[in-house]
């Protein structure tokens, strides 16, 4: 009974703290304060999802002269047992959270955040991201990518790629098909995200300020991707900044079948627009739980930034098996969380420094924000279209969604747990 009561008393304060749903546009405010009591509203949120990556904003923040995030710690319930605070600058306008690793951790960290009465989160700016796998044909060791799309590449079914039919490219294939390289017939609402590009160029802008490092180390292993000719031109050059797209999976997986067929599923799943050239095990996580606050008001999908740096390739150089690949030191680990921290505090420091001319109003989207349902209003330019006939589910009443979402021909979950 005591679990019992303790449930009971979290739905409670849940339903208390969401109340019915608002329109998006208007997020619903909390009180700000202000001093030692007051209700926290920074400017930036940073979404880390393990210590060597928190540390590495924590270094370059300091450097940067941007804060020092060790300067105030906030216990909070909901956390992961092994980060269970939120840390921030002096004066709180940048903030940091330690998720924990894979789409689990993420999401139930992100939760408690979002759900928190410590917060006030309406006008802040999520910088969610971390290290990475790296495409070479994109990036290299220690490069920066900004997204756009996060893809959730490994939500589908599998063959062991032994029993795999011989005209299949490969095991993975979407829900509700009968082979690869099809959309996915059955939905689940967190296949792929779009985030603001005009947010991410701006981003972009500040990021190529940094001096990212190098390592000797680091030459020496992306030198070996030279033998494979143009197609791996990038993996060969110093770390920079650009722009491309990431792909989420709690399988960390290597390899060029694997990847090739991860890369195929990001060009389908985003109507051929999608660029994968990163991959992660939280991202899809953080974004649904975000758009899950916007439909709330919350917080503002709109200020949502992702940001990976290359740890190590996805897919091996020439002349190398997947298997020597995967244990073989790459020696891009500390680059990777360097780069993660001098790229991300010119991004925060351009936040700050523009707050009252352009970020505090914010920037206005110029692509179509949010899920593959079109949860936060809008047609999606990926999918089946939007599920609630573009006005979003904030604005449209609990008791006509699900019969939209049929309407739309969406068939739901059940349809996968039957063919399993």
């Amino acid at each position: 009974m005591r679990c019992l009561s303790y449930w009971a008393t979290i739905a409670l304060q849940l339903f208390c703290h969401l109340g019915p749903a608002t329109a998006v546009a208007v997020p619903r405010q909390k009180n700000y304060t202000g001093g030692n009591g007051g209700i926290i509203a920074p400017k930036v949120f940073i979404i880390s999802m393990f210590e060597p990556e928190s540390e590495a904003w924590k270094t370059s923040m300091v450097e940067s002269g941007t804060g020092n995030l060790n300067d105030s710690k906030i216990d909070m319930p909901g956390l992961s047992m092994l980060y269970p605070q939120v840390l921030c600058t002096a004066d709180h306008s940048v903030c940091q959270l330690t998720a924990g690793e894979g789409e689990i951790n993420a999401a139930a960290s992100a939760m408690a955040l979002v759900l928190s009465d410590k917060f006030n989160l309406t006008q802040t700016y999520f910088a969610v991201g971390g290290i990475a796998g790296v495409n070479p044909k994109y990036s290299t060791l220690g490069g920066v990518a900004l997204s756009r799309y996060v893809i959730q590449v490994t939500l589908q079914y599998e063959l062991d790629a032994r029993e795999k039919p011989d005209n299949f490219s490969t095991g993975y294939f979407a829900y509700g098909t009968e082979g690869p390289s099809e959309y996915p017939a059955s939905i689940y609402g967190t296949e792929v995200f779009e985030v603001n590009d005009a947010l991410r160029d701006a981003a972009y802008g500040f990021a190529q300020k940094a001096e990212l490092s190098d390592s000797p180390a680091v030459a020496e292993y992306r030198a070996k991707y030279r033998e494979a000719g143009a197609e791996y031109a990038a993996a060969t050059e110093l770390p920079t900044v650009v722009k491309c797209d990431t792909a989420t999976s709690d399988v960390y997986y290597t390899g060029t079948l694997l990847s090739e067929a991860f890369e195929a599923v990001s060009q389908v799943w985003t109507n051929g627009t999608g660029e994968y050239c990163m991959s992660a095990q939280e991202d899809n996580a953080v974004l649904e739980v975000l758009v899950r606050g916007a439909i709330q008001g919350l917080v503002d999908f709109s200020r949502v930034l992702v940001i990976r740096t290359g740890s190590d390739f996805d897919r091996p150089p020439p002349n190398v098996t997947a298997y020597q690949h995967l244990l073989e030191d790459q020696n891009g680990f500390s680059t990777a969380v360097a780069n993660l921290g001098k790229a991300g505090a010119e991004i925060v420091r351009g936040i700050l420094q523009g707050w009252e001319q352009t970020f505090q109003t914010g920037i206005k989207p110029t692509n179509y924000i949010g899920d593959i349902f079109g949860s936060l209003g809008g047609q999606p330019d990926f999918g089946p279209g939007s599920q609630a006939n573009g006005t979003g589910y904030a604005a449209a009443p609990v008791q006509r969604r699900a019969a939209q979402m049929r309407t739309r021909g969406y068939r739901g979950a059940s349809v996968v747990r039957r063919r399993i």
